[in-house]
């Protein structure tokens, strides 16, 4: 029994959805909209302003598809009503972020700053040198970035140096003692 598959998802007022026959889903909303293909398999319904997914069998490869193609359009639902945030924290000495037009430049202690094109539908602020907001309305591409963002300098246990996600708790290690 899939727990999260057998959720009825409720749509919003100003929410559309639309499935084509090869499961094809597009879902529409305030915020713009946003499509996905989903396994052939997995029967999607729409009625009543809510969205059900049903499985053909109760085999384990379908019950797995069943919870992560509810999940999916359920996360392109509250995207396209809601959207979805990451907040990334950068400390250091001399690490910081700024905007250049359609890049994202960060100084996080290597000779030259790492130069970062932001992919279409993301949306970045960058409120202070050391804060770094990015939104949009697709989960996938919102947590992409921040990871790609993150990987730039992850930060070390020692000084806790380089770019966290904001409330990131970074276990410090101890150092060296002298005798």
């Amino acid at each position: 029994m899939s727990r999260i598959g057998n959720k009825i998802i409720k749509l919003e007022q100003g929410v559309t959805i639309t499935v084509n026959p090869d499961n094809l889903v597009e879902v529409k909303g305030p915020k713009g909209s946003i499509s996905h293909t989903f396994n052939q398999e997995m029967k999607i319904e729409v009625e009543e302003g809510q969205v059900k997914v049903a499985r053909p069998s109760d085999s384990i490869r379908h019950k797995a598809l069943h919870g992560t193609t509810r999940a999916l359009i359920n996360n392109m639902v509250l995207g396209v009503t809601q959207g979805f945030s990451k907040a990334l924290e950068i400390q250091g000495t001399g690490y910081r972020a700024s905007l250049r037009g359609k890049t994202l430049v960060v100084n996080a202690g290597y000779s030259h700053p790492s130069e970062l094109d932001i992919p279409e539908g993301l949306t970045v602020n960058v409120p202070n040198p050391t804060e770094i907001q990015i939104s949009g309305i697709d989960r996938q591409a919102v947590g992409q970035f921040a990871a790609v963002v993150r990987n730039i300098r992850k930060p070390e246990p020692y000084l806790g140096k380089g770019i966290r996600y904001k409330g990131e708790v970074v276990r410090r290690k101890e150092g060296k003692k002298a005798k």
